[in-house]
């Protein structure tokens, strides 16, 4: 009985897997079929696909007078770069630390900053533009970089010591009686286990802050700078809108990420699997 009735229910997966798989392909399948349809046909024949096919969107993207993309672009990857790699370091080093310590004080600096994770960050946007601006370093680079570190580095710091302890502490033990200091030790036992950790941090967070839309447009301002989030939307008029453009900056913006993802995949997975199997 209980045979037929799994045989019955065996369709509702396959079901269900569709359905949830439709919701995050249709509006996939928007951008990419208005990408290269001629912009006229975008508000009329949204979903149509693109027949005949063009270039024209992304080309005009690419050369426009103002340099949207690429100042977007440059941007943005320096702003992700340079947090991803300080937040990588902090965390790893910072989780290590929390994970092989005994005082109780760590303790209460770890639910600290699990409290952090809770935070939404649009809550502590005003008194975070206060100190930026008391430091001289609103409407910059170096503000939204700071910005991002303080805020992401307790999720680093829960990847990395989640992980770490899962690493024998005999390593370091042999390596200490062996001459070698604590730094020595991370960075040269420790930090090279950590890879599917290293991968998981730097796809989550990367992609977060890529995608960061309300940070950058406040703690940058209008004038003084762009990132691709940012320039989607500054791309599109008062009044008017070039929407062939539009789509062409989303999918422009999309492949940096999308390349990312793809080339950390296999460490990615690996840190996800390795972090359930630890504990």
């Amino acid at each position: 009985m209980s045979a037929v009735t799994t045989g019955k229910r065996s369709w509702v997966r396959p079901v269900v897997a569709i359905a949830v798989s439709a919701v995050f392909f249709i509006p996939l399948y928007y951008v990419l079929v208005n990408v290269f349809k001629r912009g006229d046909l975008i508000s009329t024949e949204p979903s149509a696909l693109p027949l005949p096919p063009t270039l024209k969107n992304i080309s005009a993207m690419l050369t426009r007078p103002d340099g949207l993309y690429w100042v977007s672009l440059t941007n943005s990857i320096v702003v992700t770069l340079l947090s991803i790699l300080v937040l990588t370091v902090l965390s790893a080093m910072l989780g290590h630390y929390l994970a092989r310590s005994q005082k109780r004080w760590t303790k209460a600096l770890t639910m600290v900053l699990l409290a952090g994770l809770m935070i939404p960050p649009q809550v502590i946007l005003i008194p975070i533009t206060d100190v930026l601006r008391a430091t001289h370093l609103m409407a910059t680079l170096q503000g939204l970089v700071l910005f991002n570190v303080g805020y992401y580095v307790p999720f680093g710091v829960f990847v990395f010591s989640g992980f770490i302890r899962g690493v024998p502490v005999e390593l370091e033990e042999a390596a200490l009686l062996d001459g070698a200091n604590r730094m020595q030790v991370f960075w040269r036992i420790v930090f090279p286990l950590l890879k599917p950790a290293t991968a998981s941090v730097l796809i989550f967070l990367g992609v977060w802050i890529w995608n960061d839309f309300i940070d950058p447009l406040i703690i940058l301002g209008p004038s003084q700078g762009t990132t691709v989030t940012t320039g989607i939307y500054r791309s599109i008029g008062q009044y008017q809108a070039d929407l062939g453009s539009v789509f062409a900056l989303m999918f422009l913006a999309t492949l940096p990420v999308l390349i990312f993802y793809l080339a950390l995949q296999k460490q990615f997975v690996k840190g996800l699997t390795g972090g359930a199997t630890k504990g």
